[in-house]
């Protein structure tokens, strides 16, 4: 490509408008890949904790012991974890209150253990919101940016006698790039957007099997509790 059509040769040629814009686009990316690698870490995280918290479940370890390291571990915890200990939890308290109905016990872990759920499902999804916004305006940000070109070029080449291809190709090109850099911004965050959202459903599925899954364990021992 012509030095004078370089990237920056072109960025450095173009309107103020035009600049800004970019320079608005290139602050967008900047930010939207370091959403990107927060939240990639982030859902690394969840998962590992929470399989780890699964297989210490399903190990045989009694209820109790469970949700006296879930008390210690809180800060560090898992969203399974915590889920499990709200649940735990408002089971012993309806427990030391003497409340021995079957239903209202497992219906008050449960309610308990859904609020839970859809605290840890909120704070999973923080952020997601922002790939999303820059995945949808990022385009358009950068459509104005072209359109603001194309008519300041063609404004000054109003004024000349003659038209040729080597004098509109530049600005033309000069516009452009502002589209590409909102299409660069735009396209990372679509692509980290679908798939964090697909990683997170999965989660979700998880943790209201888990939930599920418990629930079936107290309603169990609160049988066999009743039958004895």
């Amino acid at each position: 490509m012509n030095q004078d059509l370089s990237i920056l040769q072109l960025i450095l040629q173009a309107s103020l408008v035009v600049q800004l814009v970019i320079a608005l686009l290139m602050t967008i990316s900047v930010a939207s890949w370091a959403a990107i690698f927060r939240k990639y870490f982030a859902l690394k995280r969840v998962k590992r904790l929470n399989e780890q918290f699964e297989a210490e479940f399903w190990s045989g370890t009694s209820l109790n012991e469970l949700a006296s390291a879930a008390k210690k571990n809180d800060p560090q915890a898992g969203p399974m974890e915590r889920i499990f200990a709200s649940g735990m939890r408002e089971y012993q308290k309806l427990r030391e209150r003497r409340i021995d109905d079957t239903s209202a016990l497992l219906d008050g872990a449960r309610r308990a253990m859904r609020a839970s759920f859809q605290r840890e499902l909120d704070a999973i999804e923080t952020n997601l919101s922002v790939l999303a916004s820059v995945g949808s305006v990022s385009p358009y940000v950068g459509l104005f940016g072209t359109v603001w070109g194309i008519m300041h070029s063609f404004t000054g080449l109003a004024s000349m006698a003659q038209v040729t291809l080597s004098t509109v190709a530049p600005g033309i090109a000069e516009a452009l790039v502002a589209t590409a850099i909102g299409l660069f911004a735009a396209i990372p965050a679509v692509v980290a957007y679908n798939r964090f959202a697909h990683d997170i459903d999965r989660i979700a599925i998880k943790l209201e099997t888990f939930i599920e899954e418990f629930s079936n364990i107290l309603q169990r021992n609160l049988s066999a509790k009743v039958v004895s």
